[in-house]
């Protein structure tokens, strides 16, 4: 039992790119789940820029800096902020892609990275940045993803998307069809499979059921439409059944999804991109979050992006901020 604020974990949410949504959707959500007092809350950001999202959008709540988030409170009126300070905010426009805040956006991620790492706090959540911004920043990388497996010295992450009636976690992602399939391999499947039990135990799964999709329609049917079944995914199923993974499959994608989300699967294992992405975003639009796996670190995310044509004008729906801080707990405390 927590008997004290110092036990509550402490998360950091970066604010993401200024000029987009993430300020509003940032201290909209933290004003919503401080009334829970189950975690401390840490912005990472420029304190100004939080200053002028929260009078706007979260009146009634004070903004404070923290020098240490371990120093943080969970008061149920008052925003920690973590202050870089490096966007002024008579320096940007709303709604526009620049190097400016895409720099900023940036080094509010590397320092929540460095502090998590350090054991200052005990995850992330990321409001969205805007890849081409940080690109124009000079910091080549393809998004978050890219960014925080630089920063944390890995070569192999996975993403999930999750909820709370559905999990679906990715053997690849952002890749052409018939580059996917390449890569539709036994090792790579074991391994992937292997990082979805871990995470369903982390959120407290004790014997996680993993779906493990196959990739043709109806599995192949026997090799009626393909040899993955066969030659790639039921060999690395026995491997996992024999390291003790409750694994089943190759389990039809057109059944796997209803089946999760009837609760007869804790996790699903998508070949591809969109067999993964599709029923997530039918079932969960607004309660999917998307967690990268594989880090040393935990790191959840909003999954949607930075909407310039409606930042800053109290239009932005937070309710992905909050469910991303809630699974970040989730994760932290191991109580889904």
């Amino acid at each position: 039992m927590i008997t004290s604020q110092t036990e509550l974990p402490v998360i950091l949410v970066t604010l993401g790119d200024p000029a987009g949504v993430g300020p509003e959707v940032t201290v909209k959500g933290i004003a919503e789940e401080l009334s829970r007092g189950r975690v401390r809350l840490v912005i990472v950001g420029d304190v100004r820029v939080v200053a002028s999202a929260a009078g706007k959008f979260a009146p009634g709540y004070s903004v404070i800096k923290v020098d240490n988030p371990r120093d943080a409170q969970a008061s149920s009126r008052a925003i920690n902020v973590l202050d870089i300070a490096n966007c002024e905010p008579a320096k940007f426009r709303i709604g526009e892609v620049a190097a400016y805040t895409g720099n900023a956006a940036y080094e509010y991620v590397v320092r929540a990275a460095e502090l998590c790492l350090a054991g200052e706090a005990d995850g992330i959540v990321t409001a969205p940045l805007n890849k081409k911004a940080m690109v124009m920043a000079g910091h080549e990388f393809d998004g978050h993803t890219g960014l925080l497996a630089h920063l944390c010295n890995v070569d192999t992450q996975y993403m999930i998307l999750g909820s709370p009636k559905l999990r679906v976690i990715h053997l690849t992602t952002h890749l052409s069809l018939v580059d996917a399939l390449k890569l539709v391999k036994t090792d790579r499947i074991v391994k992937c499979a292997r990082a979805a039990n871990d995470h369903a135990k982390q959120l407290g799964f004790a014997q996680p059921r993993i779906a493990v999709c196959g990739v043709n329609p109806h599995s192949g049917d026997g090799g009626l439409f393909g040899v993955e079944e066969a030659e790639e995914i039921a060999p690395a199923i026995e491997i996992l059944r024999a390291e003790g993974i409750d694994a089943d499959g190759p389990v039809s994608p057109d059944s796997a999804y209803r089946i999760a989300y009837e609760g007869g699967y804790d996790i699903v294992v998508a070949m591809y991109h969109d067999q993964g992405h599709i029923p997530m975003k039918l079932i969960g639009f607004n309660s999917g979050v998307n967690v990268t796996v594989g880090l040393p670190i935990i790191r959840t995310s909003v999954d949607h992006g930075t909407a310039f044509d409606i930042a800053w004008q109290g239009k932005a729906n937070h309710a992905n901020m909050v469910s991303a801080i809630d699974y970040a707990y989730s994760l932290a405390t191991g109580s889904r």
